[in-house]
Protein backbone atom coordinates (compact mmCIF):
# COMPACT_ATOMS: atom_id res chain seq x y z
CA UNK A 1 0.00 0.00 0.00
CA UNK A 2 1.20 3.32 -0.73
CA UNK A 3 -0.27 6.96 0.96
CA UNK A 4 -1.18 9.31 -1.63
CA UNK A 5 -0.91 12.68 0.23
CA UNK A 6 -2.56 16.25 -1.30
CA UNK A 7 0.58 18.11 -2.53
CA UNK A 8 -0.91 21.57 -1.06
CA UNK A 9 -2.21 21.04 2.20
CA UNK A 10 0.17 17.33 3.19
CA UNK A 11 -3.15 15.92 3.89
CA UNK A 12 -3.68 11.96 3.34
CA UNK A 13 -6.04 11.28 0.22
CA UNK A 14 -5.70 7.80 -0.02
CA UNK A 15 -3.82 4.56 0.32
CA UNK A 16 -3.44 2.60 -2.59
CA UNK A 17 -1.05 -0.07 -4.22
CA UNK A 18 1.84 1.84 -5.96
CA UNK A 19 2.31 -0.64 -8.80
CA UNK A 20 0.87 0.60 -11.85
CA UNK A 21 -1.35 -1.12 -14.19
CA UNK A 22 -0.93 -1.59 -17.68
CA UNK A 23 -4.46 0.25 -18.37
CA UNK A 24 -2.74 3.39 -16.47
CA UNK A 25 -0.80 3.62 -19.86
CA UNK A 26 -3.55 4.51 -21.28
CA UNK A 27 -5.08 6.88 -18.49
CA UNK A 28 -2.06 8.90 -18.89
CA UNK A 29 -1.50 9.01 -22.70
CA UNK A 30 -5.44 10.66 -22.83
CA UNK A 31 -4.36 12.81 -19.85
CA UNK A 32 -1.63 14.13 -22.12
CA UNK A 33 -3.96 14.84 -24.84
CA UNK A 34 -6.67 15.87 -23.12
CA UNK A 35 -5.46 17.12 -19.97
CA UNK A 36 -8.49 19.30 -18.37
CA UNK A 37 -11.16 16.31 -19.43
CA UNK A 38 -13.02 15.16 -16.42
CA UNK A 39 -13.07 11.74 -15.71
CA UNK A 40 -16.10 10.61 -17.40
CA UNK A 41 -14.78 12.07 -20.20
CA UNK A 42 -11.25 10.08 -19.64
CA UNK A 43 -13.27 6.71 -18.89
CA UNK A 44 -15.27 7.20 -22.57
CA UNK A 45 -12.51 7.85 -24.96
CA UNK A 46 -9.77 5.02 -23.27
CA UNK A 47 -12.98 2.45 -22.82
CA UNK A 48 -12.40 1.79 -19.34
CA UNK A 49 -15.25 2.77 -16.43
CA UNK A 50 -15.39 6.29 -14.52
CA UNK A 51 -13.68 3.78 -11.44
CA UNK A 52 -11.06 2.12 -13.08
CA UNK A 53 -9.86 5.51 -14.30
CA UNK A 54 -10.34 7.45 -11.31
CA UNK A 55 -8.21 4.85 -9.26
CA UNK A 56 -5.35 4.50 -12.42
CA UNK A 57 -5.00 8.66 -12.22
CA UNK A 58 -4.49 8.20 -8.45
CA UNK A 59 -1.79 5.25 -9.13
CA UNK A 60 -0.30 7.74 -11.91
CA UNK A 61 -0.46 10.75 -9.12
CA UNK A 62 1.35 8.67 -6.91
CA UNK A 63 4.23 7.41 -9.43
CA UNK A 64 4.64 11.59 -10.18
CA UNK A 65 3.43 11.02 -13.92
CA UNK A 66 0.35 13.12 -13.19
CA UNK A 67 0.25 16.25 -11.13
CA UNK A 68 -3.50 15.99 -10.04
CA UNK A 69 -3.20 19.77 -8.42
CA UNK A 70 -2.20 21.44 -11.61
CA UNK A 71 -3.99 18.77 -13.95
CA UNK A 72 -0.77 18.21 -15.82
CA UNK A 73 1.32 14.96 -16.85
CA UNK A 74 5.13 15.38 -15.75
CA UNK A 75 5.81 14.98 -19.63
CA UNK A 76 9.67 14.40 -19.27
CA UNK A 77 9.09 11.26 -16.61
CA UNK A 78 6.18 10.24 -18.58
CA UNK A 79 8.30 9.98 -21.89
CA UNK A 80 11.46 8.11 -19.20
CA UNK A 81 8.60 5.77 -18.22
CA UNK A 82 7.18 4.96 -21.78
CA UNK A 83 10.68 4.28 -23.13
CA UNK A 84 12.50 2.90 -20.45
CA UNK A 85 9.81 1.35 -18.11
CA UNK A 86 6.68 0.38 -20.06
CA UNK A 87 8.72 -2.59 -22.18
CA UNK A 88 9.67 -4.04 -18.65
CA UNK A 89 6.65 -3.60 -16.24
CA UNK A 90 4.25 -4.28 -19.48
CA UNK A 91 6.51 -6.56 -22.07
CA UNK A 92 4.22 -7.51 -25.14
CA UNK A 93 2.27 -10.95 -24.35
CA UNK A 94 1.56 -12.77 -27.85
CA UNK A 95 -1.07 -14.39 -28.60
CA UNK A 96 -2.14 -16.93 -32.28
CA UNK A 97 -2.77 -15.25 -35.31
CA UNK A 98 -5.50 -13.77 -35.80
CA UNK A 99 -7.27 -10.69 -37.61
CA UNK A 100 -7.27 -7.59 -35.97
CA UNK A 101 -6.40 -3.90 -35.62
CA UNK A 102 -2.67 -3.36 -36.74
CA UNK A 103 -0.60 -1.93 -34.20
CA UNK A 104 3.10 -1.26 -33.05
CA UNK A 105 5.38 -1.71 -36.41
CA UNK A 106 2.26 -2.05 -38.38
CA UNK A 107 0.43 0.59 -36.94
CA UNK A 108 -0.05 4.04 -38.42
CA UNK A 109 2.53 6.06 -37.14
CA UNK A 110 5.08 3.53 -38.36
CA UNK A 111 3.60 1.37 -40.95
CA UNK A 112 5.49 3.65 -43.70
CA UNK A 113 9.05 3.33 -41.87
CA UNK A 114 9.07 -0.45 -42.13
CA UNK A 115 8.29 -3.51 -44.34
CA UNK A 116 7.73 -7.00 -43.29
CA UNK A 117 5.44 -9.25 -43.56
CA UNK A 118 4.58 -10.47 -40.50
CA UNK A 119 1.72 -8.04 -39.02
CA UNK A 120 1.23 -7.41 -35.36
CA UNK A 121 -2.82 -6.88 -34.29
CA UNK A 122 -4.80 -6.52 -31.49
CA UNK A 123 -7.30 -9.22 -31.40
CA UNK A 124 -10.52 -7.68 -32.66
CA UNK A 125 -13.71 -8.82 -35.23
CA UNK A 126 -14.00 -5.18 -36.56
CA UNK A 127 -10.33 -5.65 -37.75
CA UNK A 128 -9.17 -5.14 -41.15
CA UNK A 129 -6.09 -7.62 -40.77
CA UNK A 130 -4.39 -10.84 -40.11
CA UNK A 131 -1.37 -10.89 -38.21
CA UNK A 132 0.26 -12.22 -34.97
CA UNK A 133 -1.73 -11.19 -32.11
CA UNK A 134 -0.58 -9.26 -29.35
CA UNK A 135 -2.42 -8.50 -25.92
CA UNK A 136 -3.10 -4.55 -25.67
CA UNK A 137 -2.44 -2.51 -22.40
CA UNK A 138 -5.98 -1.91 -21.98
CA UNK A 139 -9.09 -3.72 -23.38
CA UNK A 140 -10.81 -0.67 -25.09
CA UNK A 141 -7.48 -0.09 -27.21
CA UNK A 142 -9.02 -1.56 -30.12
CA UNK A 143 -12.12 0.28 -30.23
CA UNK A 144 -9.82 3.68 -30.00
CA UNK A 145 -8.85 3.40 -34.18
CA UNK A 146 -11.99 4.36 -35.08
CA UNK A 147 -13.05 6.04 -31.73
CA UNK A 148 -10.31 7.92 -30.56
CA UNK A 149 -7.37 8.11 -33.30
CA UNK A 150 -4.81 10.18 -31.45
CA UNK A 151 -4.55 8.06 -28.74
CA UNK A 152 -4.67 4.90 -31.16
CA UNK A 153 -1.58 6.10 -32.78
CA UNK A 154 0.05 6.61 -29.43
CA UNK A 155 -0.94 3.29 -28.13
CA UNK A 156 0.67 1.83 -31.37
CA UNK A 157 3.86 3.97 -30.83
CA UNK A 158 3.74 2.34 -27.05
CA UNK A 159 3.66 -1.04 -28.68
CA UNK A 160 6.37 -0.59 -30.61
CA UNK A 161 8.86 0.05 -27.80
CA UNK A 162 7.13 -2.94 -25.93
CA UNK A 163 7.62 -5.82 -28.88
CA UNK A 164 9.89 -3.81 -31.55
CA UNK A 165 13.27 -4.60 -32.66
CA UNK A 166 16.33 -2.05 -31.77
CA UNK A 167 15.28 0.36 -34.53
CA UNK A 168 11.36 0.11 -34.65
CA UNK A 169 12.33 1.37 -30.40
CA UNK A 170 14.65 3.97 -31.90
CA UNK A 171 12.20 5.60 -34.33
CA UNK A 172 9.18 4.99 -31.70
CA UNK A 173 11.24 7.21 -29.29
CA UNK A 174 11.85 9.76 -31.39
CA UNK A 175 8.28 9.83 -32.49
CA UNK A 176 7.18 9.82 -28.29
CA UNK A 177 10.26 12.20 -27.81
CA UNK A 178 8.29 14.99 -30.42
CA UNK A 179 4.84 14.64 -29.81
CA UNK A 180 5.36 14.05 -26.24
CA UNK A 181 7.90 16.21 -24.89
CA UNK A 182 8.11 18.85 -27.05
CA UNK A 183 3.92 18.93 -28.80
CA UNK A 184 2.85 21.44 -31.67
CA UNK A 185 2.34 24.83 -30.19
CA UNK A 186 4.23 24.35 -26.77
CA UNK A 187 7.81 24.62 -27.58
CA UNK A 188 8.65 24.01 -23.64
CA UNK A 189 7.00 20.97 -23.51
CA UNK A 190 5.00 21.54 -20.23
Amino acid sequence: MFTVHEPRTGRIMSSLPLSLKPQDVCVILQLTLTPHATFRELAARVGQSLGEVHNGSKRLEAARLYLSHRKEVNRVALLEFLVSGVPYAFPGEWGPETRGVATAHSGPALRDSFESPNAIVWPSADGDIRGLSLIPLCSGAPKTVKSNPELYRWLTIVDALRVGRARERRVATDLLEQEIRFPVGRPDGV
